[in-house]
């Protein structure tokens, strides 16, 4: 099994004189500099962009509905990048309520699971098809307030990966832990990021 080294791709405003910071995690197979290329569609202006890159191209090795366990130590790995990389944003002066996430697929698995691990006023939350991780969900990791963060969870119905079920479990969560959630199903999509959630994503998110 495998863990992360933090190796981070940046683009946009440098940290140093940002207005706000979005943190970008890509898929399985993807990379930090595809993902990355994704952020010139959203409305934003003087945002440092933030890419970490997985090892082996994988936050982790198996779907995201198996037992946590058989996830580690990659798991626990990727979610100290990002914790890590927050905190590199929050040492550059910029405060919590101007930090957004967006991530694809493996990539929203984990944008939901570390911004509900450590709930607090973030910018706002992209999960373009995605879930809180785990084959049973461990309420206790769950902790903080999002005091109003707007989130959007965007799926397809059916998604070969992503069961609605688990976007709706989800969802539920984000709510009762103060989060304000779109959650948003398109019939017979591809497991794919298209034109419409991006849209949305700038209406409800980067507005």
């Amino acid at each position: 099994m495998y863990t992360h080294q933090k190796n981070i791709i940046t683009a946009g405003a440098p940290l140093a004189n940002a207005k706000g910071a979005l943190v970008m995690l890509h898929g399985r197979g993807g990379t930090a500099q595809n993902i990355i290329s994704l952020a010139g569609e959203f409305n934003l202006e003087d945002i440092a962009i933030i890419a970490p890159q997985a090892t082996n191209n994988s936050w982790y090795p198996y779907s995201f509905m198996s037992p946590v366990d058989e996830n580690q130590p990659a798991l626990d790995s990727a979610l100290q990048v990002i914790g890590e990389t927050v905190n590199d944003i929050l040492a550059a002066g910029i405060n919590a309520e101007n930090i957004y996430f967006a991530g694809f697929s493996q990539g929203a698995c984990l944008t939901l699971e570390h911004v509900t691990r450590n709930a607090q006023q973030y910018g706002g939350v992209v999960a373009f098809t995605g879930g809180l991780i785990g084959r049973q969900l461990a309420l206790e990791n769950y902790k903080g307030n999002f005091n109003n963060t707007p989130v959007l969870i965007a799926t397809g119905n059916p998604d070969p990966h992503v069961p609605l079920s688990r976007v709706e479990e989800s969802a539920a969560i984000l709510k009762s832990m103060g989060a304000d959630v779109t959650v948003k199903v398109y019939s017979g999509r591809p497991h794919t990021i298209t034109q419409p959630e991006i849209d949305l994503a700038n209406t409800l998110i980067f507005a």
